[in-house]
């Protein structure tokens, strides 16, 4: 069985979060607003050569850069045991500064040689980290959260919610990346009364903890819906939003589970979308104020049909644009989806389930076989601008654009484009 991967400041009602260093960095997952989302790149000739590339060795851990510097999480061996590791290179050569240890990890649960033609995932980190305000955050798959300082790796802190909060762990372990709303750190993978977590970012400590859902490969998103700011999980039980800062539940919706869930929600005004895999498929929810509270109501429903298996779609001006398919290796498409009605707009075949950003009308798609591919984000037809095969290996992680530059790695190496 495959081991599931996880994984503009549009303003308004749509997912926000501030950015947690300079705009021009990519320092949070899915980018400064953790939606995917960043402002067209001016006079943009898309020429895709690259600068660097670097190892990055095992895992489907995306780039996070900030302050000059590129980190993700790779398999490495400290002592003679091997594990998953925080590697930090440098921006402009793509050189290992820096690499310090997280979990030893004997074994993963469903993992496999990434390199077999039946396409099991491999084993390897599927979390990305998150640089904020100097520091940098890691959650690796055995849920060991940890904090180093981002220039010199020194560990700060480190928080074990299999020991500390009783954690319910699931097949292929945890995917999903650290989200922090101010000075809240948001996970979940806690057991009963504590499925939800929020720690302090600079101590480790537990700020809140609550609920009894339990964890998916997913990672939560932060919107701001009808002016009330919440954080979204996607759990087993369904959609469930909080309160960032407090952890007291906002709404819910209820959506089923099977085997594995790993594309976040995307919001786009009051609506909510998601998708997953294993016969799941997809549905919207719209948000409305009731009585002065929020709730949840489905608007449509697509099951078994348009899956994101783990890759989570970007939204703009109501359509979704991102890879639909379900175990289509090298196949799937790259698609377009009305996220108000489901309605599918256009399918282009031969992306399998890569990731896709977007920056300003422009997808920028990284196909499972190591193409970056941009294409016009418009629902009437597909049209390609750009298209480079620019990595070996497996390609099951977001390409991020930052500082003028894409970055995007594989089971095997990292590579840094220049636009122009």
């Amino acid at each position: 069985m495959t081991r599931t991967h996880l994984t503009t400041v549009l303003g308004l009602a749509m997912a926000t979060t501030a950015f947690s260093a300079d705009p021009t960095d990519w320092g949070t997952f899915r980018g400064p607003a953790g939606n995917g989302i960043v402002p067209a790149v001016a006079n943009a000739k898309w020429s895709l050569k690259q600068v660097w590339k670097s190892p990055t060795h095992l895992g489907f851990s995306s780039f996070a850069v900030a302050g000059g510097k590129v980190y993700t999480l790779v398999t490495g061996e400290t002592d003679g045991n091997s594990g998953e590791m925080l590697a930090c290179l440098d921006e402009k050569t793509g050189k290992e500064l820096w690499s310090k240890p997280l979990s030893v990890i004997p074994k993963y649960d469903g993992g496999g040689d990434s390199g077999t033609p039946d396409n099991k995932g491999g084993d390897g980190s599927r979390s990305t980290p998150v640089v904020n305000a100097g520091k940098v955050y890691a959650i690796d798959s055995m849920l060991g959260v940890f904090c180093f300082d981002a220039a010199s790796g020194k560990l700060v802190w480190n928080h074990d919610v299999m020991k500390d909060n009783d954690g319910v762990q699931l097949k292929w372990e945890n995917a999903a990346s650290p989200v922090i709303d101010g000075n809240v750190l948001l996970l979940a993978g806690g057991g009963k009364g504590q499925g939800l977590i929020g720690l302090d970012k600079n101590t480790g400590k537990i700020l809140w903890k609550g609920e009894d859902d339990k964890m998916t490969h997913a990672t939560p998103v932060l919107a701001d819906i009808l002016g009330v700011h919440q954080a979204i999980f996607f759990t087993q039980t369904g959609l469930v939003a909080v309160n960032p800062q407090k952890g007291t539940v906002i709404w819910r919706a209820p959506f089923p589970y099977k085997v594995s869930t790993a594309a976040s929600p995307v919001v786009y005004q009051d609506i909510v979308y998601c998708s997953a895999g294993y016969g799941v498929g997809a549905g919207a929810f719209k948000i409305s104020k009731a009585g002065g509270k929020l709730e949840a109501t489905q608007i449509w429903r697509r099951e078994n049909q348009c899956f994101n298996h783990w890759s989570t779609p970007v939204v703009k001006d109501g359509y979704l644009y991102g890879m639909f398919s379900f175990k289509e290796y090298g196949a799937g498409p790259l698609a377009c989806v009305d996220i108000r009605t489901g309605e599918d707009k256009w399918a282009e075949k031969g992306f399998g389930p890569g990731q896709v950003i977007l920056a300003g009308d422009k997808i920028i798609a990284a196909s499972d076989k190591g193409e970056i591919v941009v294409v016009e984000a418009k629902p009437d037809q597909y049209k390609e601008v750009a298209r480079k095969d620019v990595l070996e290996g497996k390609v099951w992680s977001y390409p991020i654009l930052a500082n003028g530059k894409i970055f995007a790695r594989s089971t095997t190496e990292g590579v840094c484009l220049d636009l122009n």
